[in-house]
């Protein structure tokens, strides 16, 4: 039974099946009543019941005479959807439905299962051979080697589902029908995924306008390959805040220079000494999103990377911004990093 049968119930049911739903759900026991073609029209919980009972109202009495008849909810696609949700949230709501614009529900929020909804499509490049990972990638595409027993790409699609994604492209190539095989249409994961299918290499970026549509003004871009557990909703939020075309992530690394480091000027006059000085570099981080009208920057049918499109984005001096993976992050692409991954795996919350 998925989240969306265990929470709805008929209005016209009696009292005991709901008592008995809800007593399945224990803490996060509520049952949102709905009519024939899942309309919603009003929320039940043991409290409701008690006080209909209070009331004079029996076990043999439907559930629509108990019910609360106008719970909260958010619309699917509506303006301000994460604002909404971020007030549920402090207001101590658990779970939430969705409706459509019909007032249907059309999905079932748990918070403790899924903690917002991003506005974003994905695309998700699956479609490079690995072969510095051979032979491990030689009867098996890249995305799909396990980490943990799950295969790389999942960590990622489900990090991806926790924040409300439910459109996912991936692009395929080398061995891309076991991702077909695997994921399939993604309706077992309750996403919608569809496969770019690249006839040629067309490089880190170019084979997104081989996608068919996109639902969302933004559009998440990301490696297969890579472990992280970035925080996707402050990322985007990050990146609408600044009112930036384009955001990347970027992972930190440290240089601790042993010595004593002399600045100059360009007569080689000393303008201060530091000693033993750290320095901070920021490293692209294979994660990006992008604002749906930056694809018409990219050639079609062509190899085009997406340092290419950051490049154009500078020099038509749009707004590209960077963020800071405060938490885990890890390209698997050699032996060496496959290794640690299976280690840090153990230790790290992906």
């Amino acid at each position: 039974m998925d989240r969306l049968d265990k929470h709805t119930i008929l209005k016209d049911v009696r009292v005991r099946e709901a008592l008995k739903k809800l007593d399945v759900l224990a803490a996060d026991a509520i049952l949102f009543v709905v009519d024939h073609k899942n309309g919603l029209k009003g929320s039940l919980t043991d409290g409701d019941l008690r006080r209909g009972f209070i009331k004079g109202l029996g076990f043999e009495d439907k559930i629509e005479d108990f019910i609360q008849k106008n719970p909260s909810y958010v619309r699917r696609g509506e303006e301000f959807t994460m604002e909404k949700l971020e007030d549920f949230k402090a207001k101590n709501f658990k779970i939430i439905p969705i409706l459509d614009d019909e007032h249907r529900i059309v999905e079932i929020l748990n918070f403790k299962e899924q903690t917002t909804i991003i506005p974003v499509d994905a695309v998700i490049m699956a479609g490079g051979e690995g072969k510095r990972l051979r032979p491990l990638t030689a009867n098996t595409p890249k995305p799909l080697l396990k980490v943990g027993g799950k295969p790389i790409i999942e960590y990622n699609i489900d990090r991806l589902k926790q924040v409300g994604v439910k459109n996912i492209n991936l692009s395929i190539r080398y061995l891309g029908e076991q991702l077909e095989d695997y994921f399939g249409d993604g309706s077992a994961k309750k996403l919608h995924i569809k496969y770019i299918k690249e006839d040629q290499p067309l490089g880190t970026i170019g084979a997104i306008l081989l996608c068919e549509e996109f639902e969302h003004e933004d559009i998440v871009v990301m490696n297969s390959d890579l472990l992280t557990n970035i925080d996707f909703k402050d990322f985007y939020e990050s990146y609408k805040k600044s009112g930036a075309d384009m955001a990347v992530a970027a992972t930190s690394y440290q240089v601790d220079i042993p010595y004593a480091v002399l600045e100059t000027n360009q007569d080689y006059q000393v303008t201060s000494l530091k000693e033993k000085p750290k320095y901070t570099y920021y490293s692209n981080a294979g994660i990006y999103i992008l604002n749906r009208r930056l694809l018409k920057m990219i050639p079609r049918n062509q190899f085009y990377d997406i340092t290419d499109l950051m490049d154009k984005v500078l020099a038509m001096k749009l707004k590209l911004i960077t963020y800071p993976i405060n938490g885990y992050w890890l390209d698997i692409g050699k032996h060496e990093d496959f290794i640690k991954a299976q280690e840090d795996i153990k230790h790290v919350k992906l």
